[in-house]
């Protein structure tokens, strides 16, 4: 995954598995213990490493999914059948297993709660996680930043979070969810099945005069095409954050 800045603590420390929550049929959310953990900024992710006992070792990055915290963290990992680290963390790991990890990491795909300005996320697949954990630190600190999320998926069973999301973009929270189905909808929903598109972006509110912070994540070709819908829609370039997967919008 391309990163802009690697910001943060960059020493390895030792977590412990707390809680392990079944998100989909290949994703699943870690819930860390970590001792001297400070917190992050929404967005930020790290790194994981695995070592095996004849010495061998690897790492990949994972984006935080949870609200800033002291002492603790939530990773949501998808599976990838070729992977070398995911399928462990999905499949594998347990409560009470240790984990090593280092971060966080990043400092310019993140969005800070003391801004006030509304903010547009733009998620495809897995891409949602580090918007997710924009989503969890607005409700933790108060704010009352307009926020609207623009999630894409192939089918209503590969979506992280459904019921999360169906609760803050209900619940008077002023966070406004437009969901894309790329394959499949929900039965009796009436929505059209296909890519993500240019109406679905022009909400009423949500125009390039109204300037919101836009931050886009997921595979990269989705990115490149809901980066180049908003440019072509008047939205400045410059105000547009986006982060890329792999060719499959999970991470290995």
């Amino acid at each position: 995954m391309a990163r802009a800045a690697v910001l943060g603590r960059l020493t390895w420390q030792v977590g412990t598995v707390a809680v392990v929550r079944e998100e989909t049929a290949t994703a699943r959310t870690i819930v860390l213990d970590v001792p001297g953990w400070s917190g992050h900024t929404a967005g930020q992710h790290v790194d994981v490493r695995l070592t095996a006992q004849d010495g061998y070792s690897t790492q990949r990055s994972y984006s935080i999914a949870s609200a800033p915290a002291p002492g603790r963290l939530e990773l949501t990992v998808q599976r990838l059948e070729d992977g070398e680290v995911s399928p462990y963390l999905t499949d594998v790991l347990k409560p009470g297993f240790p984990l090593e990890l280092r971060g966080p990491i990043g400092g310019w795909f993140a969005w800070d709660p003391a801004a006030a300005g509304p903010v547009l996320l733009v998620a495809g697949g897995s891409g949602v996680v580090p918007l997710m954990s924009m989503i969890r630190a607005r409700a933790a600190a108060g704010s009352h930043a307009p926020f609207r999320l623009v999630y894409s998926v192939r089918s209503p069973d590969t979506a992280l979070y459904p019921a999360e999301l169906a609760q803050r973009g209900h619940a008077g929270e002023g966070v406004e969810v437009s969901w894309v189905y790329t394959r499949s909808a929900p039965a009796g929903a009436r929505v059209r099945v296909g890519r993500l598109n240019p109406v679905v972006l022009a909400a009423p509110g949500w125009t390039p005069e109204a300037a919101p912070a836009v931050f886009i994540c997921g595979p990269t070709g989705f990115v490149e095409a809901a980066a180049s819908l908003l440019v072509r829609a008047g939205h400045d370039p410059g105000v547009i954050k986006t982060e890329r997967f792999g060719p499959s919008g999970g991470q290995a």
